[in-house]
């Protein structure tokens, strides 16, 4: 039936450790040119890609293990070995790819001629080790080494006018600005801001590869795609008009689709997902895939906290995400979209938390005749607390929750009393990279879906909240919520 609801068929959370990256993140950035932060400062704190891999949220985030489990490890988790004897699900949602694989991938992204990422000798061969018996890489080469300038590569760099890429201590390459007439003097088509938009690139075609490898979907049977990531890619004329969702799609061979970008700070993949189910519903597309890269500027934004308390820099990873969006197939969980199901913070109420929280959760449940204690969970901004915690931030989850539990006492539900119990049944710890839009309540689809084909969850309703005064026109929050239940038919 066409005006049946559609489904979220399948979801793909990824991560890639980039320590020799997190230089290029905002904060980094400016204090080492403040001189407030040494280059070999920075090194000495970066983890190893096994201490990444192993870290208890970042297995969490790509579906290794439920968030179930991370509850029974005590903080601090980066100190954890105990992680390593717990057996990972078989089929996770992706993977954490080291450095030189995910530098592949951007350099696959990088379609421009002459490249703004350009390889020396050496870096060719690194690539193309990273890249050899990997599905990402089924139909690419990285094994092109001609014209290749080691000497004009380092001259580059000297001169300041491309930055310089390495990997463990060795130079690969550099990244340039957009030299070509229309990009000259144009500081948003620097070499900073181009690698920015090409990491998001980059990384979101790797949740969108790993998606269509984990629903078994042919590239050419997308036939959109919707970008919700914070990049603002794009020159002086129209700084963050750019098209991330087509190319992206353009990467992963979409060539049946095409695309758009939706932008909502924190709110975005949830407006995403509505927008995509929408369309499914509408008739107007079967198969739409929402995508999500990484955020290159937010590398390192917590390090001063981490610095100060000699623990490992832990935001040195790009999170990425991706999910599939069809008609009901019958088995996978429900998007809600009827009339009033979506919550959404309407205006004359965005400058108040407790209306905001009223209009995102009891409203949509008003209208669809459910209680608040009708959900089996509630996702919400899913920031890891161990990171947050160390940045002086506090635990930015269990707040939300509480949060939750007292719209519940308000409405008459359960009383004061009862607010822990209900936080401990509905509520569950941050785990995601606190990258803006990444954290934002969708990184437990994936974790849902799970329970609900095994039957042991019915509903969930997914809180994500925008901070629209960080755009400095509006001094407003935003909010979108919707509900996803297991299908009837499973």
């Amino acid at each position: 039936m066409q005006n049946a609801n559609p489904v979220i068929r399948e979801t793909a959370c990824a991560l890639a450790h980039v320590p020799d990256l997190v230089r290029y993140g905002s904060k980094p950035r400016r204090e080492i040119g403040a001189g407030a932060l040494t280059a070999e400062q920075l090194a000495g704190s970066l983890r190893s890609l096994d201490d990444a891999r192993s870290y208890l949220p970042n297995r969490v985030f790509t579906g290794e293990l439920s968030v179930d489990e991370l509850a029974r490890f005590e903080q601090p988790w980066f100190k954890s070995k105990e992680s390593d004897s717990v057996a990972a699900s078989p089929k996770p949602f992706g993977e954490t790819v080291s450095q030189d694989r995910f530098y592949a991938l951007l350099r696959l992204a990088d379609v421009l001629h002459p490249p703004l990422f350009e390889l020396t000798s050496q870096g060719h061969r690194i690539l193309h080790q990273a890249s050899v018996d990997h599905f990402l890489f089924d139909s690419i080469s990285m094994d092109e080494t001609r014209g290749v300038n080691d000497t004009a590569i380092a001259d580059e760099i000297d001169s300041g006018s491309a930055l310089p890429i390495e990997s463990g201590g060795k130079l690969i390459g550099c990244f340039r600005p957009d030299n070509r007439a229309e990009g000259r003097g144009d500081p948003n088509v620097s070499a900073q801001h181009l690698l920015e938009s090409l990491c998001t690139k980059a990384s979101a075609g790797l949740a969108l590869m790993w998606l269509l490898h984990r629903s078994a979907t042919a590239p050419e049977q997308i036939e959109y795609i919707i970008s919700c990531g914070e990049e603002a890619c794009g020159d002086r004329y129209q700084r963050g008009g750019g098209g991330m969702a087509k190319s992206v799609g353009e990467m992963c061979g979409c060539v049946n689709a095409s695309g758009m970008d939706v932008k909502n700070f924190c709110a975005a993949p949830a407006s995403a997902l509505v927008a995509a189910g929408a369309l499914v519903k509408a008739g107007v597309y079967d198969r739409v895939a929402v995508v999500a890269g990484g955020s290159l500027a937010k590398l390192g934004m917590k390090l001063q906290g981490f610095l100060n308390a000699g623990v490992p820099i832990l935001d040195d990873c790009l999170a990425s995400m991706a999910f599939l969006v069809t008609r009901d197939d019958g088995h996978s969980p429900l998007l809600h979209l009827e009339r009033g199901s979506v919550g959404l913070a309407a205006i004359g109420s965005s400058t108040s938390d407790e209306a905001v929280y009223r209009d995102l959760i009891l409203k949509p449940l008003d209208a669809m005749g459910l209680e608040m204690t009708d959900i089996d969970k509630y996702a919400t901004e899913l920031h890891n607390p161990e990171i947050m915690q160390f940045a002086g931030s506090g635990d930015v989850t269990k707040k939300n929750y509480r949060t939750i539990a007292a719209m519940a006492v308000m409405s008459g539900l359960i009383d004061k009393a009862g607010m822990p119990a209900l936080i401990e049944r509905v509520g569950m710890s941050g785990f995601a990279p606190t990258q803006g839009h990444i954290p934002s309540a969708v990184p437990y689809l994936g974790h849902a879906a799970r329970a609900m084909r095994d039957e042991k969850m019915d509903r969930v309703m997914f809180l994500c909240k925008a901070s629209l005064f960080l755009n400095r026109i509006t001094q407003l929050y935003d909010g979108v919520s919707f509900v996803l239940e297991r299908n009837p038919g499973h």
